[in-house]
C-alpha cells in the first residue's frame, strides 16, 4: 500500500484527488495539506511514501517545502504538480530532489502510474512537457547546477548503456527507448538501474541532467557515424 500525501491550496483539487486515490487498492491518502507548513506537520504525524506537491501555495511554496523534506526525509518521493508557466519553480524543485513533475489536468490513470513509478525509484515527467524539461536541463547545465561522475565509473559503461543514456537525454520514455534500440521495456528498465548504479546517480532526472551537461547524445551519435563509415 503506497501512502500518499496531497498538498494543494485548492480544496476541490485536494478532495478530488483524495477520493480517486483512496478508491485504488494499492494506495491510501494519509493526509491532505493546503500549504507547505501544513505538509511538514503532516509528515511528522504520518510519514508518506509519495507527496503530490502543488508549487504555488501560501506560507511555504512547494519548492521550499521540497527542499526541507529532502534534507530531512530523503526517502520520501515528491511529484510536483505544475502549470506551463512554472519554469522557475520546476527548475528549483528538480534541483532540490523532486522525482518528477506533472501538469495539472493529467488523467487519474496517468497520475496513479506516476505515483507508482516514483515509489519504485524512478523519475516521472509528463510527456506533454518533455521539451520544456530539456530546455530546463540545458539551463541547468549552463548554470551552477553541476553533476559530476568519476571517470572510472564512465569507463564501466557498455555501448548499449551509452545509447540508452543518449535516449534519456532526448527525453525518451522507456517504451520509446525500447523501440529505438530493439529492446523490451523490461530490459530497458534493467539497463537504467545498472547505469544509475555504475554512475552513482540518484535517479533518471540526475542522469538526464548529467547527459545534457556532457553532451552525451552528440558524442554517441558521432561514434555511431564513425563506425558506419568504417564499414
Amino acid at each position: 500500500m503506497i501512502k500518499v500525501l496531497i498538498a494543494d491550496d485548492q480544496e476541490l483539487i485536494r478532495q478530488s484527488l483524495q477520493i480517486v486515490l483512496n478508491s485504488r487498492k494499492d494506495m491510501t491518502v494519509t493526509d491532505v495539506a493546503a500549504d507547505g507548513q501544513e505538509v511538514m506537520r503532516c509528515i511528522r504525524k504520518n510519514k508518506p511514501d509519495v507527496i503530490l506537491m502543488d508549487v504555488r501555495m501560501p506560507k511555504m511554496d512547494g519548492v521550499q517545502c521540497t527542499k526541507l523534506i529532502k534534507e530531512s526525509h530523503p526517502q520520501i518521493k515528491i511529484i510536483i504538480l505544475t502549470t506551463f508557466d512554472d519554469d522557475e519553480y520546476v527548475y528549483n524543485a528538480l534541483k532540490y530532489g523532486a522525482s518528477g513533475y506533472l501538469l495539472k489536468g493529467v488523467s487519474m490513470e496517468e497520475l496513479a502510474n506516476a505515483i507508482t513509478t516514483v515509489y519504485n525509484g524512478w523519475a516521472m515527467i509528463n510527456p506533454d512537457i518533455t521539451a520544456k524539461v530539456l530546455r530546463l536541463f540545458s539551463q541547468m547545465a549552463k548554470a551552477d547546477y553541476s553533476i559530476t561522475v568519476k571517470e572510472k565509473n564512465m569507463d564501466e559503461l557498455t555501448k548499449t548503456e551509452w545509447k540508452i543514456i543518449a535516449q534519456v537525454e532526448k527525453g525518451a520514455s522507456n517504451r520509446e527507448i525500447a523501440a529505438a534500440l530493439s529492446l523490451s521495456e523490461g530490459t530497458v528498465r534493467n539497463y537504467l538501474s545498472t547505469i544509475l548504479n555504475k554512475l552513482n546517480l540518484r535517479d533518471r532526472t540526475q542522469l538526464a541532467i548529467w547527459a545534457v551537461q556532457n553532451n552525451v547524445r552528440n558524442k554517441v551519435e558521432g561514434r555511431i557515424e564513425e563506425t558506419e563509415g568504417a564499414l
